[in-house]
């Protein structure tokens, strides 16, 4: 049994359709990004999940049950954590812990755990509002992982931090991915491919891929011919409309070509050189990287 089934999920507001029929599954101990860009429905499918906002139509089952029954086996951290700032960190983690009902001797233990794995325990009695955004945002991990949870879910986990800030919370969740089933959202291509096991690319609403690194760019990739050459405008304006050309970006001296086909491509181009006489002087096949597929996907949908 999949730990987070999500079936024909759909949101609207009004006539317009936030969330499309998207379908995706979480397995114990993945750890999976929600991708896309801003404004693509990310924070929406997760406040769903939360039971924050209502299903328009589809289904969540969190471990066979309805999401919205599950509630108190979901950690989360919202985009902004907010808290109070007269608190010291170990006062928020015991606050938190008591509206999960952990009982104190056990929660005491559980607090002196998280401030050591998250890097606070010197700074527990430091009040809150002294915080750094970095030490925040490890404060917002501590207390999503309080109770324990089954899924711990982070809406843009880095997206307010400085790269130094950005970097201590990425180790970290290197570590917690080990013992814990994540799913966290992000515009940032490089720290999801950094650290998931699997992704979701979504834009507008709708999801575009589900897999792994390795499978998202099996399956989705184009050959890339890049072409050096000068007098190039003219030939690769002559090319456009041509059935094998799937795009064609020029910078200069230089052509990107991608074509449907990488045999029937290569000869195709070749030929075309020939008969326009050009004196090539690179001729290259090279694989798209996963942000160029994740880029032209987005473009495209």
């Amino acid at each position: 049994m999949h730990l987070l089934q999500v079936s024909q999920l759909q949101k609207k507001y009004g006539n317009h359709e936030v969330v499309r029929n998207i379908d995706f599954h979480i397995n114990q101990g993945e750890c999976v990004a929600l991708l896309g860009p801003n404004g693509a429905g990310k924070t929406t499918i997760i406040k769903m999940i939360l039971a924050i906002n209502k299903l328009t139509g589809g289904q969540i089952l969190l471990n066979g049950k309805r999401h919205d029954q599950m509630r108190e086996f979901i950690g989360y951290l919202p985009q902004h954590p907010t808290f109070y700032p007269w608190m010291t960190g170990r006062e928020l983690l015991a606050f938190m812990g008591g509206l999960s009902n952990i009982e104190m001797e056990i929660l005491e233990q559980r607090i002196n755990e998280l401030l050591g794995l998250v890097g606070l325990d010197e700074a527990e009695n430091q009040l809150i509002g002294t915080y750094s955004g970095g030490m925040k945002q490890r404060l917002g991990i501590a207390q999503a992982l309080i109770h324990q949870p089954k899924l711990l879910i982070m809406d843009e986990p880095v997206s307010a931090l400085d790269p130094l800030g950005r970097r201590d919370i990425l180790e970290l969740l290197k570590g917690i991915k080990q013992k814990s089933t994540i799913l966290f959202s992000t515009h940032i291509l490089h720290d999801a491919e950094e650290l998931c096991d699997k992704m979701l690319i979504i834009n507008k609403g709708q999801l575009l891929v589900n897999g792994s690194v390795n499978q998202i760019i099996e399956q989705t990739q184009k050959p890339i011919f890049i072409i050096q050459a000068p007098r190039l405008s003219e030939w690769t304006h002559q090319l456009v409309n041509e059935d094998i050309i799937e795009s064609i970006e020029l910078t200069g001296s230089t052509a990107k070509v991608r074509v449907k086909n990488i045999e029937q491509g290569r000869d195709w181009l070749l030929s075309n050189i020939l008969k326009a006489d050009l004196p090539i002087q690179k001729f290259e096949l090279v694989q798209e990287s996963l942000e160029e597929i994740f880029l032209r996907m987005v473009k495209t949908s």
